[in-house]
């Protein structure tokens, strides 16, 4: 059954984002730490993923 090992999927992780994350800021966090993990290949999004986006998003914001 999936969802049994404590992992969660993609689709519903992203729509707890969008319904409870109102900071726009967050959510650009969020979805950049995404595309990191994404790049990386890695299934599961870390702090170290969010720390690699840090210093674009201090840039950005």
């Amino acid at each position: 059954m999936e969802g049994t090992s404590g992992d969660f999927r993609k689709e519903l992780v992203g729509k707890l984002l969008q319904l409870h994350f109102k900071d726009d800021k967050t959510k650009e966090a969020a979805i950049r730490s995404v595309r990191q993990a994404q790049a990386e290949d890695l299934a599961l999004v870390d702090v170290d993923q969010l720390e690699k986006v840090l210093p674009q998003l201090l840039l950005d914001f």
